[in-house]
């Protein structure tokens, strides 16, 4: 029953950085009057929070590594707390940028934790279920952005609604020190300090681990099309280019939570049972999300609701076909170098969302304004990075499967099992 609690606290907390990282999505209508933004500077805002998120995975993981899950669990919930409650109050474009930042570095310490708390506590056979489940449930974050955030911000204004999510995560914070802790026996087995040339190389070896490459282009190649949506993007076209009110475009995105939970339940299972079909269930949904995309893209008109919740339902299950990564990352790294492995890995598809939230916004802006049409052709860049990444997973899938026999994975299950028994 231990494991519970401590995982659910630990989940509270990443449901608080998904609620965190979501807010400006749900609300970037209202920030553009806040604060006098255009489409391309809007979406600076969140590219910006995204650069930092993903720039900061490496140095996370180290400090992961060195430190702990629960030190960086409260570590990432103060900082997200202190940037979302200057959002509150700040009506300075410069000020409320920095303050995203901010958010992104504290969500960048975040979830890597909470996921490294999972082979610590859980059994071998737990661990695929309980990390697509830890991945699918810290969506209700963005419930609780498209829901209770949303109208908390319609109700009592901009101040209130910030304010609100900044004390939610302070009481997170207290509850993560009260409950939460990294091991059954306390700290894990600390990395020791390595000089500069020392951290260099141990990336170096950590990345060229073929389950690491490849996890990083299925992270890639599944997340960023339901990031961008839900971060940036998905309010404003849904509104705006689709017609629909922001109550049922914010209803369409509790119906993704559900969607990628039911989703993550099934992918969990059938990686448990079919290790060695993980890729080729990761090249389905990204052939299934670029598919759905192409049909609604190609209507010369807004599309029927019902193929909007189709839309949203497919591209959803990318979410949890993205945590498939971290599963190739657990397979392949032991556990002492599991949090640098993770942080490369969450690097994928948060390196092809802000790319992709900077082009939309370039290619919004330079069309006019949001309208249907350059919706249109800002979403169509989303297919740059299903090319790059398909190729990129056939390489390395065929590395990994050339370099297999060559690898003492054993030795690593071993390591895995000895670290927890310390």
């Amino acid at each position: 029953m231990r494991r519970w609690i401590v995982w659910s606290v630990g989940l509270l907390a990443y449901i608080v950085a998904v609620l965190d990282r979501t807010t400006l999505g749900v609300s970037g209508l209202d920030a553009a009057d806040r604060f006098n933004a255009s489409p391309a500077i809007l979406s600076t805002f969140v590219v910006l929070q995204i650069v930092v998120y993903a720039g900061a995975q490496i140095p996370a993981g180290l400090l992961l590594d060195r430190f702990g899950s629960r030190a960086m669990i409260v570590s990432g919930g103060l900082l997200m707390a202190a940037g979302q409650l200057t959002l509150a109050f700040s009506e300075s474009l410069p000020t409320a940028i920095a303050a995203r930042a901010v958010v992104g570095l504290g969500d960048a310490f975040t979830f890597i934790s909470v996921l490294r708390l999972v082979p610590y506590w859980f059994s071998e056979r737990q661990i695929p279920m309980v990390t697509q489940l830890t991945g699918i449930c810290g969506q209700l974050g963005q419930v609780l952005s498209a829901l209770p955030f949303l109208a908390l911000l319609g109700a009592a204004g901009w101040s209130t609604a910030y304010l609100s999510a900044a004390a939610f995560g302070v009481l997170v914070v207290v509850l993560t020190i009260v409950v939460v802790r990294d091991t059954p026996r306390g700290r894990a087995q600390v990395v020791r300090s390595a000089d500069l040339a020392e951290t260099f190389g141990s990336l170096k070896t950590v990345w060229l681990r073929p389950g690491t490459r490849l996890g990083f282009f299925t992270h890639m190649g599944c997340q960023f099309s339901i990031t961008v949506f839900a971060l940036m993007w998905g309010i404003p076209y849904l509104t705006e280019a689709q017609g629909l009110s922001r109550g049922t475009a914010g209803a369409l995105l509790t119906v993704s939570v559900a969607a990628a939970i039911a989703a993550g339940i099934l992918i969990g299972i059938i990686t448990a049972r079919n290790p060695h079909r993980r890729s080729w269930l990761v090249l389905g949904i990204m052939a299934s999300n670029a598919a759905i995309w192409a049909v609604v893209l190609a209507l010369p008109g807004p599309a029927p609701l019902w193929l909007l919740v189709v839309l949203i339902i497919v591209i959803s299950i990318g979410g949890p076909g993205s945590m498939v990564g971290f599963d190739h990352a657990r397979t392949f790294n032991p556990s002492r170098t599991l949090g640098t492995a993770t942080g490369i890995i969450n690097m994928g598809g948060f390196i092809a969302s802000l790319l992709v939230m900077q082009a939309m916004g370039m290619i919004i802006d330079a069309a006019g304004g949001y309208s249907f049409d350059a919706f249109r052709y800002a979403w169509a860049a989303q297919y740059v990075i299903w090319i790059l990444a398909a190729v990129a997973i056939l390489i390395a899938r065929r590395k990994a499967r050339r370099t297999i026999g060559d690898i003492d994975e054993s030795k690593y299950l071993l390591e895995f099992f000895d670290d927890r028994r310390e």
